[in-house]
């Protein structure tokens, strides 16, 4: 996909996001975990974390609402960005640090992260497309490899807030 069709989708989709993510903060976590994703190909009950990391040349701290999955003990997300050429910017600004917070609901924990490799990474994508199925043609429009990232929890830690 080309990264001006995916700047349409985001475009599309940005008050969305904004909306989801402060009622998801808002409401500590009680409201915006589950959401229905139905009109873009998805599940009417989709699951969803805010990940906090550090913005690599702001040194801001971030709040993004992504999609994940558990599987093998692990939280995965997925620096999808639609299928544009380029990796979104959350997934630039965590390969500069090694930890993170993210926020499941109203429990918040302090994680390390790792990139699945081989065989494993194959088995956490195809369990990725069942969780959100447009991930398999956001893969097919782009030439680069669609990151997979597993949040290791470290510790609870204090909810976001608004």
């Amino acid at each position: 996909m080309s990264d001006q069709s995916s700047a349409k989708i985001g475009a599309a989709r940005r008050d969305w996001k904004a909306e989801h993510q402060a009622l998801y903060l808002s409401s500590g976590g009680v409201e915006g975990h589950i959401v229905d994703v139905s009109d873009i190909g998805g599940h009417r009950l989709t699951p969803t974390l805010l990940l906090q990391y550090v913005g690599r040349k702001s040194g801001k701290t971030r709040i993004t609402p992504l999609i994940y999955g558990v599987i093998g003990g692990e939280v995965v997300v997925v620096a999808s960005k639609g299928g544009a050429d380029h990796h979104p910017a959350w997934y630039l600004d965590l390969r500069e640090r090694r930890e993170l917070r993210f926020q499941i609901a109203s429990q918040a924990y302090r994680a390390t992260w790792r990139e699945p490799k081989g065989a494993e990474r194959a088995r956490v994508w195809d369990y990725m497309v069942g969780v959100f199925p447009p991930y398999a043609s956001y893969q097919a429009s782009t030439t680069r490899e669609i990151p997979l990232v597993t949040l290791s929890v470290q510790e609870p830690v204090e909810i976001f807030e608004a």
